[in-house]
């Protein structure tokens, strides 16, 4: 979205889309730790599946949508898609081996790291964040940790597992970023069905120059799968990605944090891991932290002219 662009109001099905988005991201890092299949195999086939449920809609209705990004006035907007498709393999590269290394409390708290990054983005793009703003990050960050009971692990497999989820915090902050770019002017459809292409074909690469087993998987795992990309992808990913036309990235960000306390709770019923008795105090300073961002945020919007306004500039993706 171009600096200065007024944003078109949040109206209550974008507000439907992002809690419905919340709830599906959570299951995420539960699903991945359960499938008994390598992660990266994992990432490409919750991608590619992706692709083939979104193609048939989107090459029928935007033929000429895909043209313009290809051959015609569009190009920009395309290359965004790409890009953010290249971020988000980086992401699910590193996260979703994290949820097999470490617990899903510890890989989906510090995932969460996501917004920091964001922050530093908008920064970097000249964007002046409010105060409140970075305290609302601050504060929902060190709620997801206490409330997912993140810790710098107790073996080397989980340290690796905590360094991965953190990178892959920094992947989704990218892939954000690219997303509000491309969301301003392409359909969603459009947009998720380049981007996970791109991203399914960069795993595909990854995993066969690393001999990653791709088939031969039992059912459970081949429904976790499927689980992952009716939930996750397909009602979480691209559920974000279309409130990004509203939503600015950075306030996106932290309402990706919601997944946490969610996965951490899903955790414990599917695969008993019991979360820290402090956890209801990070769930409810999590709470606090997204009210003050996007209430923030929004107050900052109406205050301020752009291009300094938190909501109207492009900004800097989970589960």
């Amino acid at each position: 979205m171009p600096p200065g662009s007024p944003r078109p109001p949040l109206d209550p099905l974008t507000t439907g889309a992002v809690g419905l988005a919340v709830v599906a991201v959570s299951s995420s890092a539960p699903l991945i730790a359960y499938a008994a299949a390598p992660a990266l195999a994992i990432a490409f086939w919750r991608n590619l599946l992706a692709v083939a449920v979104l193609s048939p809609f989107s090459l029928a209705r935007r033929r000429a949508e895909f043209r313009r990004l290809a051959v015609g006035a569009g190009r920009r907007e395309g290359l965004f898609c790409v890009l953010s498709g290249v971020a988000l393999a980086g992401h699910f590269a590193t996260w979703v081996p994290s949820a097999k290394l470490t617990s899903v409390a510890a890989a989906t708290a510090l995932v969460a790291t996501q917004p920091v990054w964001q922050g530093l983005i908008a920064r970097a793009q000249g964007r002046r964040l409010p105060p409140v703003v970075w305290i609302g990050i601050a504060v929902a960050v060190g709620g997801a940790v206490i409330a997912t009971g993140a810790d710098a692990g107790i073996s080397g497999r989980a340290v690796v597992g905590d360094l991965l989820a953190v990178t892959g915090g920094m992947f989704a902050a990218v892939y954000t970023a690219f997303g509000e770019r491309a969301r301003a002017s392409i359909s969603t459809t459009t947009y998720t069905t380049i981007c996970y292409g791109i991203c399914a074909l960069i795993l595909l690469v990854i995993c066969l120059v690393g001999g990653v087993r791709m088939t031969g998987f039992d059912g459970r795992t081949w429904l976790a799968i499927l689980a992952l990309v009716a939930g996750a992808q397909l009602l979480g990913h691209s559920m974000f990605n279309y409130a990004l036309q509203k939503i600015p990235a950075t306030t996106v960000s932290v309402l990706i944090l919601l997944e946490a306390p969610g996965a951490a709770l899903l955790g414990w019923a599917w695969l008993g891991q019991l979360p820290r008795p402090y956890a209801l105090l990070g769930m409810a300073l999590l709470l606090v932290g997204v009210v003050v961002v996007v209430l923030g945020g929004a107050r900052a919007g109406r205050r301020t002219t752009p291009p300094t306004a938190l909501p109207a500039d492009p900004a800097p993706l989970e589960g």
